[in-house]
């Protein structure tokens, strides 16, 4: 049976999904995006499907509607589907692709009759091309027929699907937020850091990707403990005040991030996470400016 998809919001995941689902045989019917110029470029991208400018019932063609909207606009988006589509629903299979988000948005829909779920790529899509998604995990989450449609769609994808429960996606979000966007911009960060001694930029990234590469890899091959190097991991106290000092004069956000990091690889890195939190409690209050106290006529 040929399998169908109607796609609302296509911006870098759903046009990214909707190409690599039209790539594996689905029909690729109504694309649904705030402008018409836009579902346009959606649809070339995708290569097939017919673009709209607003909701549309012609989305009910399809057996499998998702939703790529931004996080804010899909309780908007749902009820405006659930109002166009009312009992028509019945036999759909609504997604939304939010990974901070379960399924409770979707509720006017699942109300009109539809399963309801989410499923989230974990990878990140700049928009140019699609990226590689064999081997990358899939959160899904919600109603069983719908969960079954999420992990057949990753599997057709070369992902590998893992349900979350809905009350704890959140956590599942700010892990994946961590581990891209934070590493992202300590990246930048320390880039800065070394562009503002002199160094080129090229020079900068080079040596920088070196490092956390190579971090990186033995974090998989070696395990946390193995793979943790710096100061801190050696108890080297005085380094890290020095690195704090430097910091603050130069960068003073840098240097809280750089003091909350060394927090949180004391937990989840050290074997006596009291003791070393202890030491950095005394470097925390050492670093404090001191208050000046002006006086003045009473």
């Amino acid at each position: 049976m040929e399998q169908s998809l109607a796609i609302v919001g296509a911006g870098r995941v759903g046009r990214a999904l909707g190409r690599r689902l039209r790539e594996e045989g689905w029909k690729i019917g109504a694309i649904v995006t705030r402008s018409e110029a836009g579902s346009r470029r959606a649809a070339r991208f995708i290569g097939s499907g017919k673009p709209y400018a607003g909701m549309t019932r012609h989305l009910l063609a399809s057996s499998v509607i998702l939703i790529a909207t931004p996080d804010h606009a899909i309780p908007d988006v749902a009820r405006e589907l659930a109002r166009i589509g009312g009992e028509e629903l019945g036999d759909k299979i609504v997604l939304h692709t939010s990974g901070a988000l379960d399924s409770t948005p979707l509720g006017p829909l699942k109300a009109c009759g539809a399963a309801v779920g989410g499923m989230h790529p974990l990878q990140t899509f700049t928009g140019v091309g699609v990226p590689p998604l064999e081997g990358r995990v899939f959160a899904v989450e919600g109603d069983a027929s719908a969960v079954q449609t999420a992990r057949q769609i990753a599997r057709i994808l070369g992902g590998s699907p893992v349900r979350i429960a809905g009350q704890k996606k959140i956590l599942y979000h700010a892990a994946a937020a961590m581990a891209a966007g934070h590493v992202l911009a300590l990246e930048e960060a320390a880039t800065l850091l070394l562009v503002s001694l002199g160094m080129k930029r090229s020079e900068a990234v080079r040596a920088l990707l070196s490092l956390t590469r190579q971090v990186l890899d033995n974090f998989q091959h070696v395990g946390p403990s193995a793979a943790w190097t710096g100061p801190l991991s050696r108890r080297d106290y005085k380094t890290v005040e020095a690195h704090l000092g430097a910091l603050h004069d130069s960068q003073p956000e840098t240097a809280e991030a750089y003091a909350a990091l060394n927090r949180v690889a004391a937990r989840v890195l050290s074997q006596n996470a009291a003791a070393m939190n202890e030491e950095l409690d005394k470097l925390s209050s050492e670093m404090k400016p001191k208050t000046k106290v002006r006086g003045g006529a009473a």
